[in-house]
């Protein structure tokens, strides 16, 4: 039985990959009731490593509490269905490549005229308009057409390299699921239905807003020098490590960071997170460490004279120093003197930590093909109508007499159908 705020949103899902079916999870979480068609054959991630056949890890996890329908769209059936199902949905949720939507005939404008209070959520890789409005893209092109991937400034060798785990997939999802809960809000009020753009462009550039601010009064010189160093840079074929030493001579960091980083300590790994005068000097306090960037007068200057000679001494001195207790012993004396700090765990020991237990963000469910799973529960709840599971991803096409019929296919049409291939 479905709980939550959404329940009685009855949402239509065409996505695949991350960002649309993590939109979709969160609904389905919040109690709406999502119908997720998919290729006769599945979407691409049931089949990436599969543990067993048309089941993968990546599906099972972005899936839950959906209803599947495996269809080929491109029969007219499917799309009778489709729009009949339209004139009782809440809510579509679409992130085809640009134009399958209009030859599918579930774009907007067609969808709208059926039913005129849809709200319709479209995501792309680069928004509907401008140069790259046609391409597809995945959460890698972005991150490196953002900038996102080289302010990671990973690499391996000579090359710059992804953030794992898709991190503008992820957060275009969270995007959506919030654009969606903001239309249905506003039709709450107006009556309205309406079209939703986000793109992971979009939600790539917002994760970078201090990096993607522009101030004229500081920068109106320095980012079109930068830029341009950086392009002749390219053309004469200097490495990408070069690249980033002439953009650090621009916007250089700060020597010397020893209160935001992760330490080595005598037996593993430690993060500390001190990001307020108040705190640096608790740090400061914890390790007795000297930093003379801190005057008598208790004034803190970014880069004293001769910092580019301490800076790197003083973070030498602190390596050095977390090295001789353990992470434990680091960790009781950052708690006792109120210092935002945690050991490096790898995810897989979170399962059985008491923290994740506690509050409610391990889940377990029984897969009707998988057997028993764990997986990350809601990432927020409300008091008042709380967020819970509503059961494990679909197995493909288990839904699909059902929902067709309700669609208004007859059974004899459905098997039809089947008989053709053009459905599961």
């Amino acid at each position: 039985m479905a709980s939550g705020p959404l329940d009685g949103v009855k949402v239509l899902e065409f996505t695949q990959i991350i960002a649309g079916p993590f939109c979709c999870m969160h609904l389905a979480d919040m109690g709406a009731d999502v119908i997720k068609f998919e290729p006769v054959e599945g979407e691409p991630w049931r089949i990436f490593v599969e543990l067993v056949p048309k089941e993968s890890r990546t599906f099972a996890s972005l899936n839950r509490g959906k209803r599947s329908v495996a269809i080929d769209m491109r029969t007219p059936e499917a799309r009778r269905a489709i729009h009949n199902l339209v004139k009782e949905s809440d809510v579509v949720v679409i992130n085809y490549r640009p134009g399958v939507a209009e030859n599918l005939g579930i774009d907007y404008d067609t969808l709208k005229q059926i039913n005129p209070q849809i709200i319709y959520c479209e995501n792309t890789a680069f928004g509907r308009r401008g140069p790259l409005s046609k391409r597809g893209g995945y959460d890698i092109i972005v991150q490196a057409l953002t900038g996102l991937m080289a302010g990671e400034a990973k690499m391996d060798g000579d090359v710059p390299t992804a953030a794992y785990p898709a991190p503008i997939d992820y957060a275009t999802g969270i995007q959506m699921a919030n654009s969606i809960s903001a239309a249905l809000y506003y039709r709450e009020k107006t009556g309205k239905g309406q079209r939703i753009d986000t793109t992971l462009m979009g939600t790539g550039l917002a994760m970078q807003t201090s990096q993607f601010t522009f101030i004229d009064a500081f920068d109106s010189e320095i980012i079109p020098a930068m830029n341009a160093e950086v392009n002749q840079a390219r053309l004469e074929l200097k490495t990408f490590q070069e690249q980033l030493d002439i953009r650090a001579k621009y916007r250089p960091g700060a020597p010397g960071n020893v209160y935001y980083r992760v330490f080595q300590t005598s037996d593993g790994f430690i993060a500390i997170g001190a990001l307020s005068h108040a705190l640096r000097k608790k740090v400061l306090g914890v390790t007795k460490l000297n930093d003379p960037r801190f005057r008598e007068d208790g004034t803190f200057v970014l880069m004293p004279e001769g910092w580019e000679t301490l800076g790197p001494k003083l973070v030498q001195e602190a390596e050095a120093l977390y090295r001789t207790k353990t992470t434990a012993e680091w960790g009781r004396l950052f708690e006792d003197a109120g210092v935002p700090s945690g050991p490096v765990y790898f995810v897989e020991e979170l399962f059985d930590h008491p923290q994740t237990l506690e509050n409610g963000l391990v889940a377990n469910i029984d897969h009707e093909l998988l057997g028993p799973l764990r997986m990350v529960g809601p990432a927020f709840q409300m008091s008042e109508s709380p967020l819970e599971p509503q059961g494990p991803s679909p197995v493909l096409g288990a839904d699909n007499d059902e929902i067709l019929q309700r669609a208004g296919l007859s059974p004899e049409t459905i098997a039809n159908l089947r008989e053709s291939g053009a459905v599961r």
